[in-house]
Parts: structure tokens; C-alpha cells; sequence
């Protein structure tokens, strides 16, 4: 663009000053004539760089998952082809699922043997229930008749000690309430051991029996959900829609659960478009102004965008986490580039960008809106140039 203006104002130059010699070419006009052109130039682009800043870093940013297996076991299937577009939900690869299977049904078949013990537990703590509700029943009847040969037993020892009533009717009353008595005693013993059946614990501080087999229950159910998820886990499906890249894993392979051994890298197809920029000429960007791209993949061509954010962070600000005293050095740290994130936008916000793919392109703010069409000529200039392949072999 520059050389265009610059061809442009040596036409006007050459007008004026050879072809119709409205103005005499001398020093001062020659001082004049190419000094202007200089500092034109200059300031249009230092208010360029401000009102629609440029990047020559424009980079597709995917991102990645390295896939690695939940369970470990033997690969049955790989369905899935590399670099091939593979939707979410689909099968990656499968494990052998017989060994997780076998585990399954072994914990599910313990399932009615335990459900048997939690129910014998259950009826024996209400049987003793029962039992303690009967105890305290004839406890309570026999306090009441206890009551009732105590007075008795008074009553004929008076009548006997005056007279008026046989002896024999006072032992008698004596006979059975010392009877009652021991019924009494008797009922209130098993009361009390039906009391401590019900709420016994063994000397090492476990649980009742009835507890046990409901710990035991919960235990194997707790099991039994897992087996089904390891179950489960033996299929691998995509995280998202994407493709899968270096893809190794064969059938008959042995995937392992380590997180430091995946078995396949899936790149998604969400990805970040990041232009890097000056920290100074951000000074004007703001979300949702216009954006332009050209990558070197698509050579002339112009995607269209809008800012979505600008990302103000940068590595230079962190600070290492330790316990040393961070080092100041003898020079300051390069002042380090902020990143805007950009979405296609219009006709291009469903266009194919191949992940890694680079390029340059320019934000144009609300400000000097006139001068735009500069930054955009440049643009287009300079997409038309990544058609020339310079290399020498």
C-alpha cells in the first residue's frame, strides 16, 4: 500500500512540476517534494497502528486430549480412522470387556445370598422385639399382682395374728407372693437380656449383627456400581467432534490406565483464533469490533471476524512458585505480547482453519474509520503474496 500511495503522489509530482511546470523545480520545492511524502507516511501509519493496529503472529489454536483409558485390558476394535472426522459420542476403541463382565456377575451373584442375611437380620432383631415387648408386658402384670398378694399377705397376717383368720391362709399369701416375686425377677432378667441383644456390640467394637449385614449390603452394592462402570469404561467414545491424530493403538494392543501413556491424541474441533499484539496498541480494541485474517493456507483470501475478547495476561507477569526470592536480573524482560481472540464471523464463522495454521491480520476500532481502507489494502496486498512459495527446492 505504501508503494501504491508513493507511485501515486510521484504522478501527481511529476504533473505539477515537469509535466505542466505549474511550480518551478528548485531546492526548496525538491526539499518540499520529498520530505512530504516521509513524514505523510509516518504519521499515517503511527495513527494506523493506533485506530486499526496490525498482527503479523495469527495463529488457530485447538484444543487437545490425550487420550487415555479408564480401566486397563486387551484392544478388541478400533473402528476409528486417523484424520478422519469423527463425531461426539463415537466409538474410539473397545477393551475386552469379559474379565470386567466376570467381575460384574461374581459381585451380583453374592446379591441375593447377602439380601437373605439383611432379611434373617431383620426378622430376628424384630423377633427379639416382639420378645422384649412381651417380657415388659408380664413384667408389668405380675408388678400388678405382686401388689395384690403383698396386700394379701398382710391382710391374713393381721386377721392371724388376732384370731380372726387361720394361719395356714397367711403362708399361703406368703407362698405366693414370694412366687410372684421370683417370676418378677425372672421377667426382668430376660427383659433386660432381650435389651442387650437388641443393642450388643462384640468386645472389638463391631457392629450388631443386623448392622453387619446392612454394612455388608451397602459395601457390595457400593461394589456393584463400580463393576458396571468399569463395565462401561471398556468402550472409549469422543470427548467432542474432532478427529483423531496419531493414531497407533492396534487391535490385539494392551492399553494401560496411565496417565502418562496415552493411547491416541484427539484434537477437538473448538479451536482459538489469537492475533498477538503490542501492549501498547490495544489501547482502542474492544469486544465486538470488526477483524480481519489472511492465513497462509488460504492464499488471497480474507476471513472475516469479530473480536470476542482480549486476553489480558501474559507470561511475564507470573512469578515462579517457590521459596527463593525471585531474581530481578540485570536488564528488564522483553515486554511481553497480549492475545485477542477472534471468531470467524458471517459468511466465513463455519470455514475449515486448519489447527497450527498461521497469518496475519488487523482490527479495526471504532476510530478513524477513513483511514481503515489503508490497513485493508495492505491486508490484501500482502495475501497475495503467500501464492509465492520461496524456497529452492
Amino acid at each position: 500500500m505504501e508503494v501504491i500511495l508513493l507511485l501515486i503522489y510521484s504522478f501527481f509530482v511529476w504533473l505539477i512540476f515537469f509535466k505542466f511546470k505549474w511550480l518551478p523545480w528548485n531546492f526548496v520545492s525538491q526539499v518540499v517534494v520529498v520530505s512530504l511524502p516521509i513524514f505523510a507516511m509516518t504519521a499515517l501509519i503511527l495513527v494506523l497502528n493506533v485506530v486499526a493496529p496490525s498482527s503479523s503472529d495469527v495463529r488457530a489454536i485447538n484444543y487437545v486430549v490425550q487420550v487415555v483409558p479408564r480401566v486397563t485390558g486387551r484392544v478388541i476394535e478400533v473402528p476409528v480412522e486417523a484424520n478422519r472426522p469423527v463425531r461426539k459420542g463415537e466409538v474410539l476403541f473397545r477393551i475386552d470387556p469379559v474379565p470386567y463382565q466376570q467381575q460384574l456377575a461374581a459381585l451380583e451373584a453374592k446379591l441375593p445370598e447377602l439380601s437373605a442375611k439383611v432379611d434373617s437380620a431383620d426378622a430376628y432383631q424384630r423377633e427379639l422385639g416382639e420378645q422384649l415387648r412381651g417380657a415388659r408386658a408380664t413384667r408389668e402384670a405380675l408388678a400388678v399382682r405382686l401388689q395384690l398378694a403383698e396386700r394379701r399377705q398382710r391382710q391374713t397376717g393381721e386377721l392371724a395374728s388376732s384370731g380372726a383368720g387361720s394361719r395356714f391362709d397367711h403362708e399361703q399369701a406368703q407362698t405366693e407372693a414370694a412366687s410372684l416375686r421370683s417370676d418378677l425377677v425372672s421377667t426382668t432378667a430376660q427383659m433386660a437380656q432381650v435389651q442387650q441383644k437388641l443393642s450388643a456390640q462384640t468386645r472389638d467394637g463391631e457392629l450388631s449383627e443386623v448392622a453387619q449385614a446392612q454394612a455388608g449390603m451397602v459395601q457390595l452394592q457400593a461394589q456393584i456400581v463400580e463393576a458396571r462402570w468399569q463395565l462401561e469404561q471398556t468402550v472409549v467414545r469422543a470427548p467432542a467432534d474432532g478427529s483423531v491424530i496419531n493414531l497407533q493403538l492396534r487391535e490385539s494392543s494392551y492399553a494401560a490406565s496411565l496417565p502418562l501413556t496415552p493411547v491416541m491424541t484427539f484434537v477437538e474441533r473448538e479451536q482459538w483464533i489469537l492475533a498477538m499484539f503490542s501492549q501498547n496498541e490495544l489501547g482502542n480494541v474492544a469486544p465486538g469490533n470488526e477483524a480481519e485474517i489472511a492465513l497462509k493456507v488460504y492464499p488471497n483470501r480474507i476471513i472475516k471476524c469479530r473480536v470476542d475478547s482480549v486476553v489480558w495476561a501474559s507470561g511475564t507477569g507470573q512469578l515462579p512458585i517457590s521459596g527463593m526470592i525471585p531474581q530481578t536480573g540485570t536488564s528488564p524482560l522483553p515486554p511481553g505480547r497480549i492475545a485477542v481472540r477472534l471468531r470467524p464471523d458471517g459468511r466465513d464463522r463455519d470455514v475449515f482453519i486448519a489447527m497450527g495454521a498461521q497469518g496475519q491480520g488487523a482490527i479495526y476500532t471504532e476510530h478513524g474509520k477513513l483511514i481503515h481502507i489503508v490497513r485493508r489494502v495492505i491486508l490484501r496486498v500482502g495475501s497475495k503474496l503467500d501464492w509465492l512459495v520461496l524456497k529452492l527446492h
